[in-house]
């Protein structure tokens, strides 16, 4: 069967199953539109077996269809533990199976070796620079087997890894791969950020680098801001946004002083949109800060105070709580995870289990009468009752802490720094143009991710933005449904809402899991748990949707991750790219490729450039 039928016999099989979904009709060619219906979310609990321990994560689960069943599977990866797959038992996820343990950062899907079955490159930890390791690679068996494969004949670099994604860089048709280090003060500024060539053999082979970056600067978005079908990279992290544009062998050239605003700064996560379907890709950037050294949040209602500290030593302001010290999800990372000294002789408090997830504590104060004088202090952290129904948190830490204390009847306000607005970058012509005042999307806090995802099938990408929050309080998202030339607007009362205490928040995929059409929500929060967010529009009214499975025309010669495929219907096209994502550090694989049409009923062409240049067209209809 040839690839062309295929396709057809396969977009047949979707258009037939697809059935109509809530929203008001929007059209790009009316001169007013209607106000799009509010998006509305439950927790999926009985979908999502999770984990209940709170957790510290590292970037945004990774989407992949892993075992080619057709239901897309999900990459967990929860900071220092390891990584885990959730499969997708046909719109139900299995409880998460461990994949490999300890440090790990980045994770990418993809199949390199033409080999018919997926592999994953999981870039580790490098022990804050006393254990430079390479990346792990496993195989996917369709069976749900990982199979641990060797080191390529030049093995992949030595580092503290973090960034790790997939693309088809030359144009070829196989993968190739980024790999970018936090840098390694060893290396004295050599450059850590490596591009490896595939051969076509098996193998990837050092080709080229990217000039050395500082701190977080290894957090990066594959894109193509200038249209000329060659993936384009945009650094970021620390200080201002790098642009680098790809000449089309794995070499880059910085075009940030001409492509990039000035202001692109704070920034913590990007993602491409076509936001106002003309047909190139725009930016969005998340932008906050991170909890300083010392900040507390106190609610004077709730009684809760909660606290961040790392790299030294710390003493709060008493808390006054009574007889009784409850703490809620306090975390402190190796080695001073474990290391509670209580009362005035330091004596070691003892956890029941594993001290790697957050742990709730309860202090009587007869049991933890007394503090130790600063020269009896052990490392680590003390508590102690002093009298007057107060304790004293104090001690000294490396990795960073938090925690959340209930009952406080008092604390002085904090002078909490002020966050940032969110930015929106309309691409003109290969030129970024900032249009976030015209686009309404001038709100100031702190957020860290965003995704976006045509919520409402109206034809038109909206975004979810996920706060950073303050310990204390629920952390609800931010959803901004698009109104076309009208900007974006808040949807309220949308349900996506988390709840744990002591939580960050971080990171965030869309991912339709059950197959109904409708963009579900995954999001993991620091020092918290993953959550499945299940979109709930009404089945009664017009907005139409297709889904176009990728896989099923994937080829020796059409490898889909960064395909872009596009659909015109009803006077507009719309596009995508397999593996957009807002992860920092990983990328996801989705061949399932998700479009809203709104009211549509006319026949939709859809077209597939693949990343070596070669087209693939077909004119279907709807019959409705």
């Amino acid at each position: 069967m040839s690839s062309n039928t295929c396709f057809q016999i396969c977009l047949l099989l979707l258009l037939s199953t697809v059935q109509a979904c809530a929203f008001q009709q929007t059209d790009a060619l009316r001169a007013e539109m209607k106000e799009p219906s509010q998006v509305s979310f439950v927790e999926a609990v009985k979908d999502f077996p999770r984990v209940e321990k709170n957790l510290r994560k590292w970037d945004a689960p990774v989407v992949a269809d892993l075992d080619q069943d057709g239901h897309p599977d999900l990459l967990i990866n929860d900071h220092g533990y390891g990584v885990r797959v959730c499969w997708n038992n046909e719109g139900k996820f299995a409880a998460p199976f461990d994949i490999i343990t300890g440090d790990m950062h980045g994770v990418t899907v993809g199949d390199f070796d033409h080999d018919g079955n997926l592999e994953l490159v999981i870039s580790r930890g490098g022990g804050s620079g006393s254990n430079a390791r390479n990346s792990k690679l496993y195989r996917v068996g369709k069976d749900r087997s990982f199979e641990e494969l060797p080191d390529f004949e030049t093995p992949l670099e030595l580092m503290r890894g973090r960034t790790v994604k997939f693309f088809d860089g030359d144009g070829d048709g196989d993968l190739d791969l980024l790999e970018f280090a936090f840098p390694d003060k060893d290396k004295k500024g050599q450059s850590e950020n490596y591009i490896y060539e595939n051969n076509g053999a098996g193998q990837l082979n050092l080709k080229s680098n990217l000039p050395p970056i500082k701190m977080n600067g290894q957090k990066t978005l594959i894109t193509d801001y200038n249209g000329d079908a060659i993936p384009d990279l945009i650094l970021y992290g620390h200080g201002t946004v790098k642009v680098y544009k790809g000449g089309g062998d794995l070499t880059y050239t910085d075009v940030t002083s001409s492509v990039m605003i000035d202001n692109a700064e704070h920034v913590t996560a990007i993602v491409e949109i076509d936001y106002d379907n003309d047909g190139d890709f725009d930016l969005f950037m998340t932008r906050g800060s991170e909890f300083k050294i010392g900040e507390t949040f106190y609610d004077k209602e709730t009684k809760l105070w909660g606290f961040f500290t790392k790299r030294g030593a710390f003493r709060f302001d008493d808390l006054e709580t009574g007889d009784i010290l409850n703490i809620e999800n306090f975390q402190s990372q190796w080695p001073d995870n474990d290391a509670f000294h209580i009362g005035e002789s330091g004596y070691a408090y003892e956890f029941e289990g594993e001290t790697h997830s957050g742990k709730n504590i309860r202090l009587v104060n007869s049991d933890a009468l007394g503090f130790p004088d600063k020269k009896h202090q052990k490392r680590g952290t003390h508590i102690g009752y002093i009298g007057n129904n107060k304790w004293r948190l104090a001690g000294t830490l490396n990795a960073p802490a938090t925690g959340t204390v209930h009952g406080v009847k008092s604390y002085p306000a904090y002078d909490h720094p002020p966050g940032y607005a969110d930015i929106l970058l309309e691409n003109d012509k290969g030129k970024f143009i900032d249009v976030t005042v015209e686009n309404k999307l001038t709100n100031v806090e702190h957020t860290m991710a965003a995704a976006v995802a045509d919520l409402d099938n109206n034809g038109l990408q909206d975004i979810v933005v996920i706060r950073r929050g303050d310990l204390i309080h629920d952390n609800e998202s931010i959803v901004y449904l698009n109104h076309d030339n009208a900007g974006f607007k808040a949807s309220p009362d949308h349900g996506i809402v988390t709840t744990e205490l002591g939580a960050i928040g971080m990171a965030i995929e869309t991912i339709d899991y059950n197959q109904d059409g409708r963009q579900d929500i995954i999001i993991g929060n620091e020092r918290g748990k993953w959550h499945l967010f299940k979109n709930t529009l009404a089945d009664d009214q017009d907005n139409q949707f297709i889904t176009i499975d990728l896989s099923s025309i994937e080829t020796d010669q059409h490898n889909s991750l960064g395909a872009l495929v596009s659909l015109k219907s009803c006077g507009r096209t719309q596009r995508r790219r397999v593996g957009a994502t807002g992860a920092n550090y990983s990328l996801s694989y989705n061949q399932l490729i998700h479009f809203g049409l709104a009211d549509c009923r006319e026949d939709v062409e859809v077209t597939v450039r693949w990343s070596d240049g070669q087209v693939t067209k077909k004119v279907m209809s709807l019959n409705k």
